[in-house]
């Protein structure tokens, strides 16, 4: 999080230290979107032809290769506008429709559902609180990055334990370990990030008497 309410607003705003650029044919991004195809493919073999075991390797793979496209795109100096928007997208997507095939196969409780996707309303009305005073959303944080990893690489360990009984002890173990400790961070980070839209909202009131932009 930002130390100071210029340096936040200045990320809020899409302000960053590396040079971001217009580029949309880039190798991250074609990543990025290689990711997002693999939503709707894990969904279709989870629900519809109940392929167990190839939609655990396209959640393995679309899961644990989260990181892939930032690192490239920071590695070529290919960091793009449309790739700092794909890359949380295609986090929040593989989330979100991993959480809602899961409970709807039984593999995850409801309540565990509900504890993410009341997060996710919780940082969608911080982000419209942002909007409204002219600000974009904030950068992704290290604790979020970190919350997304674990909660990627626990769904396809979760999967393995309901479809494979002989490995349901271990994986099952392995996989919750994971996911608990992914909602306690995801939810951390979304406490950081209401923080951080908080300062930006009274630092923009201060400055113009309280009326919003």
């Amino acid at each position: 999080m930002s130390d100071s309410p210029d340096r936040a607003e200045r990320s809020a705003s899409g302000g960053t230290t590396a040079a971001v650029g217009d580029r949309v044919l880039t190798l991250p991004n074609l990543i990025s979107f290689v990711r997002l195809v693999g939503v709707p493919l894990f969904l279709y073999l989870f629900l519809v032809v109940r392929a167990d075991v190839a939609a655990i390797v396209v959640l393995a793979i679309g899961g644990t290769s989260d990181w892939v496209d930032g690192w490239i795109a920071r590695r070529l100096h290919q960091v793009s506008r449309l790739g700092e928007l794909l890359d949380p997208l295609a986090d929040r997507l593989y989330i979100l429709a991993t959480l809602l095939a899961f409970t709807a196969r039984e593999v995850v409780p409801w309540q565990f559902t509900g504890a993410l996707l009341a997060r996710e309303l919780l940082l969608l009305g911080s982000l419209a609180v942002l909007r409204r005073y002219g600000y974009g959303p904030p950068p992704v944080h290290y604790v979020g990055k970190t919350a997304t990893f674990l909660l990627l690489a626990a769904f396809p360990i979760l999967l393995l334990a309901a479809a494979a009984p002989g490995a349901a002890t271990v994986a099952g173990a392995i996989g919750w370990g994971l996911a608990w400790w992914g909602l306690v961070l995801y939810w951390v980070a979304g406490a950081m990030y209401v923080v951080q839209a908080t300062r930006l909202v009274r630092a923009m009131r201060a400055r113009s008497g309280g009326a919003p932009a």
